[in-house]
């Protein structure tokens, strides 16, 4: 598996449009989102802005990578490969994603640090880091299933649009209005119950027990996600 993931990690920096998708697009948003913190905390509050950057960085660094890499292997029959070696299935799929999932996790940590530091600290960062992992995590599961409906590289570009921006939306949504109204909703949507979750990580003022069931939906998408995947992924290019 560390093989694997030496090989995708040097593939990951050899190649533009991951590098603009992974880390340019997610490190614009979210320095823009923190240089703008005092106008997006009275719109929505400091865990709002660290909700946009978690789910930006797992929107468009980790989830559309997770695509596009899958894609890209399966296309250059590299996938294949990969089978007939002494590799299982989850070694290959998790060499494959341990790169990109680390770069991710780094990034989120960077820039929440910096955010921290300009804006003030979270009140739980116990609390925040589960909210962090979770997501991670459903993102991923996302991504192998999204892998399963995309035939190439580029057909990612559209695939991966509808989850990119729908869990963006919910995310902004619920951070800005909460979940007063609407909660059940909210917080059932992909990316609803993590952001709330991040909000009350940050901003504080509810107990942490009360807080915790808020993983149950998140967890419950990465159920529903990685049954999607296990049936939808392919190891083979469609013919």
């Amino acid at each position: 598996m560390l093989s694997i993931a030496l090989g995708e990690l040097i593939q990951i920096f050899r190649n533009r449009l991951v590098l603009v998708t992974s880390f340019i697009m997610p490190t614009a948003v979210s320095a823009y989102f923190i240089r703008q913190h005092e106008v997006f905390a009275d719109l929505g509050s400091l865990g709002y802005i660290a909700a946009v950057v978690v789910f930006t960085v797992g929107a468009f660094g980790l989830y559309t990578t997770t695509v596009t890499t899958l894609a890209s292997r399966r296309q250059n029959l590299f996938l294949k490969r990969l089978r007939s070696t002494p590799a299982g299935d989850a070694g290959i799929l998790s060499g494959l994603m341990l790169p990109v999932t680390v770069l991710a996790l780094v990034q989120v940590v960077a820039i929440l640090a910096v955010l921290a530091a300009v804006a003030g600290e979270p009140a739980h960062v116990p609390l925040l880091v589960a909210a962090v992992l979770s997501t991670v995590v459903m993102m991923l599961g996302l991504g192998l299933a999204t892998a399963g409906l995309t035939n190439s590289p580029e057909h990612a570009q559209v695939t991966t649009l509808p989850v990119s921006l729908g869990t963006i939306a919910v995310a902004s949504w619920v951070g800005i209005t909460g979940t007063e109204e609407l909660t059940l909703l909210k917080r059932l949507l992909p990316g609803g119950s993590a952001t709330e979750l991040v909000l009350n990580a940050w901003n504080g003022g509810v107990p942490v027990a009360d807080s915790l069931l808020l993983l149950a939906p998140t967890l419950s998408w990465v159920v529903v996600v990685i049954a999607l995947a296990s049936r939808l992924f392919r190891w083979e290019p469609r013919r």
